[in-house]
């Protein structure tokens, strides 16, 4: 999955929150993302402890559309739990494997710097859009044998962080790269690939590509959240990353899933 081309080879690595927050899971993603060979970056969500650890202060959570409404409070919150709890539980468990892991948000190293999404018919509050990937110091310590694990969280220069769709994050950090390594991006959630049934595990399919994905939208079968999915996967690939898969957080190693291409 991972081959040498003309440059060196690097795996971005995006989880959802659901894997990184039950010990379960994670134990067996951190197993399995140890055990990647060479360069890795690890990128996390984690909106469900969000969600629990607001609900303690007695923070209301707002969802609009699968996305959270972030005001002051809630920035508070997804600081706390993002960059704090579950990225430190992820680098001290990366760092039990061997694995030299530094916990990061967009605003370390001005990895990621995004504009605060403007106010349409929603007020998202302190939201980014990310406008500016520098990958330059990054890819200087990735190849000190660092491995990043990155927060969804951005810095909009001005001294404020903003919470960040975490595939986002994953997207804009691979294309970055593609500059420097030879990039295979890797969605990976509950599911083992793109389903063309979604109640069907075995019904995964093999490799999509844009017209195809077009058919699997106005049918219906890739709907709600794969969209954006699908869209940062197309949109990695058009700005050079070499591969993009969709797969189950226990087939990382490139065994199974769905191969995203143009």
């Amino acid at each position: 999955m991972f081959n040498v081309q003309c440059k060196e080879p690097l795996v971005v690595i995006k989880v959802g929150g659901k894997i990184v927050e039950e010990d379960a899971t994670l134990q067996c993603l951190l197993d399995d993302f140890a055990a990647i060979p060479g360069y890795k970056v690890l990128v996390h969500g984690g909106g469900r402890s969000a969600t629990k650890m607001a609900a303690k202060l007695g923070i209301e959570t707002q969802m609009v559309g699968g996305r959270r409404i972030t005001d002051a409070a809630m920035l508070q919150v997804v600081t706390m739990v993002y960059g704090g709890l579950i990225n430190k539980n992820i680098v001290a468990g990366l760092q039990a494997r061997g694995i030299n892991a530094l916990g990061l948000t967009g605003a370390d190293l001005n990895v990621l710097l995004s504009d605060k999404r403007p106010v349409k018919e929603i007020d998202y509050g302190f939201v980014g859009d990310v406008k500016q990937a520098n990958i330059e110091h990054l890819s200087s310590l990735i190849r000190q044998g660092i491995v990043p694990v990155m927060a969804p969280l951005t810095h909009d220069g001005k001294g404020h962080l903003l919470n960040t769709n975490a595939d986002t994050i994953a997207g804009e950090t691979a294309k970055a790269f593609s500059h420097h390594f030879d990039v295979t991006l890797v969605y990976c959630f509950e599911k083992p690939g793109v389903l063309l049934d979604e109640n069907d595990d075995a019904s995964v399919i093999p490799s999509i590509d844009k017209a195809k994905y077009r058919q699997l939208v106005d049918s219906g079968i890739i709907n709600s959240g794969m969209i954006p999915k699908m869209d940062n996967a197309f949109g990695a690939l058009d700005a050079g990353v070499s591969r993009v898969y969709i797969t189950s957080s226990t087939a990382i190693d490139g065994q199974g899933g769905t191969l995203i291409i143009l």
